[in-house]
């Protein structure tokens, strides 16, 4: 059995880094127009953009989709710049660096 190699794939909406295999990463950007999202960003894009078209019935699916992407990367933007999400990140960290 071969086993496919792994690499690291940092969201470009939170800064999460995750380890992915090449396919992975590759159909991850292809949904969301060459960006890599991390599973929470990505479900909550694709969340936001079903409840948009749903609700404007005029919107495309691909311009909802970028407008659901667009709004939650500047929600992630601002949210990176706040003193909770500091001290989130630090946690994060530390428990890793305590796991291996």
């Amino acid at each position: 059995m071969e086993t496919a190699a792994v690499e690291c794939a940092k969201c470009e909406c939170c800064g999460l880094v995750e380890d992915c295999t090449r396919d992975y990463i590759l159909g991850v950007r292809a949904a969301f127009g060459g960006r890599w999202l991390c599973g929470l960003c990505s479900e909550a894009v694709r969340d936001e953009a079903a409840r948009t078209t749903t609700k404007t019935k005029t919107t495309t699916a691909a311009a909802g989709m970028e407008a659901a992407l667009r709004d939650h990367m500047a929600f992630c933007g601002k949210c990176r710049r706040s003193p909770a999400f500091r001290v989130a990140d630090g946690m994060r960290q530390m428990l890793r660096r305590c796991s291996k």
